[in-house]
């Protein structure tokens, strides 16, 4: 049998430690026993650096499900843990059920996987359970304390073991200074280029077919610059609760113009009512007036007869 040589650990903690030199068929299927035999856990129960952070993850998350609501062929995750090696799953486990610091790589802050099945939701995104598939496009939320980690040991791993498309990072407690989003794409060599910001400051994303921008506004009354997505053409997605917000208010200016139809129709009606009652009052003068002038004619005929009688 091959023998599986652990590699010295890196600094950051990140690169896979385990090389087959090279694998038969009864060590892959020992290794995957062991994978699926772990009781790998979705959370360590370690709260979000920022209040913001996770406003900022569950808004994201809620944009793109609505913006693709009639679609299951994506997964999008976030705070979630991805499993991707037998070695840091191992690792994670030991350093939760011994209290050890947190050393090892549990997951990004957002990510996309594209063409999978995204029917239900996953507790976490175990590799080995996912045809091997890893995420299409990341997105990290950094921090003073996480801006070196992000920028550094991340992008390596996320490069050069992930070979995630494109990485994007956002320092959503800074989001107004220059840089404060940037990303990077894979070329044809595998390995990460910066992402060329448009005159707005947005950055593209071929795998998502979206914009990445900022915006202001109040998300959880927080009144903040927030990353946001756009469609080609500079459309913003909606959240749920907006997208809801919008129909009512197109509702409600549907049941106003209606409401100003109906009104308008009724002075109309009302006019015309008028102008009925003002033609029947005329109709009826008119026929006052020649049942007057009948009579008085007829009067005149007969003073008229009673004269020449009397000259006769």
């Amino acid at each position: 049998m091959a023998v599986i040589q652990p590699r010295t650990k890196s600094k950051s903690n990140f690169v896979p430690r385990w090389v087959m030199s090279p694998p038969t068929y009864e060590d892959v299927r020992a290794m995957l026993a062991e994978m699926e035999a772990l009781d790998l856990p979705g959370s360590d129960g370690e709260p979000m650096e920022n209040e913001r952070e996770r406003i900022q993850i569950d808004f994201s998350l809620d944009v793109l499900n609505q913006h693709w609501q009639n679609r299951d062929d994506f997964y999008a995750g976030g705070n979630m843990f991805i499993y991707f090696d037998l070695d840091q799953a191992q690792t994670i486990i030991q350093e939760i059920n011994e209290s050890l610091p947190r050393r090892t790589f549990r997951g990004p802050d957002l990510f996309v996987v594209l063409d999978v099945d995204g029917s239900y939701r996953r507790q976490k995104w175990v590799v080995w359970q996912e045809d091997g598939r890893f995420p299409n496009v990341i997105i990290e939320l950094m921090s003073p304390s996480t801006r070196h980690i992000d920028l550094d040991e991340k992008k390596t791993l996320y490069e050069r073991t992930f070979h995630t498309a494109e990485y994007f990072c956002f320092d959503y407690l800074n989001p107004d200074n220059a840089g404060s989003l940037i990303g990077w794409r894979l070329d044809v060599n595998a390995r990460y280029q910066p992402i060329e910001p448009d005159e707005r400051g947005w950055l593209w994303s071929e795998e998502l077919q979206l914009w990445l921008g900022k915006w202001r506004g109040v998300r959880d009354r927080d009144d903040a610059t927030w990353l946001r997505f756009y469609t080609a053409d500079g459309e913003l997605l909606l959240s749920k609760s907006e997208a809801a917000q919008q129909q009512a208010e197109a509702a409600q200016q549907q049941a106003e113009a209606a409401q100003q139809q109906a009104e308008a129709a009724q002075q109309q009606a009302e006019a015309a009512q008028q102008q009925a009652e003002a033609a029947q009052q005329q109709a009826e003068q008119e026929a006052a007036a020649r049942q007057a002038a009948e009579e008085e004619n007829a009067r005149l005929r007969a003073e008229l007869a009673r004269l020449r009688g009397n000259t006769d």
